[in-house]
């Protein structure tokens, strides 16, 4: 048996508010979850899942691990979020090379990173 990673599968935000996360989530991501019930809610996002799952009671958001979403243009997506009811947590930044990345808290806490690197590609 590997003990190797096989790569990211999955990215799962608590929310409180599941109806209103997944509406909000919905408009963002621009399509419909694969899955929705009650105690999870999935969308495939470029191959990968992107979940919501219920918060039952109050917890503390990790905002020590970021998970990025590919976009072409992370300053236009960074923008475009905090239109929509995202806040502010790392501005836009160059990283040189054309690597541009930016994170904002959704409405219910979660960090959401976007970048744009294009240097990456899937396979």
């Amino acid at each position: 048996m590997s003990t190797a990673f096989q790569g990211l599968r999955t990215v799962v935000y608590m929310v409180d508010d599941l109806k209103a996360a997944t509406d909000w989530y919905k408009d963002i991501l621009g399509q419909e979850p694969y899955y929705d019930t009650e105690y999870y809610v999935g969308f495939n996002v470029g191959g990968y899942e992107f979940g919501l799952h219920p918060q039952k009671e109050p917890m503390e958001k990790a905002v020590n691990v970021y998970a990025y979403w590919g976009v072409e243009d992370a300053q236009k997506m960074y923008e475009h979020l905090l239109s929509k009811g995202a806040t502010e947590l790392e501005k836009p930044m160059d990283l040189g090379e054309g690597i541009v990345l930016a994170t904002v808290k959704d409405p219910w806490g979660n960090a959401l990173g976007v970048i744009c690197n294009p240097h990456f590609k899937l396979p």
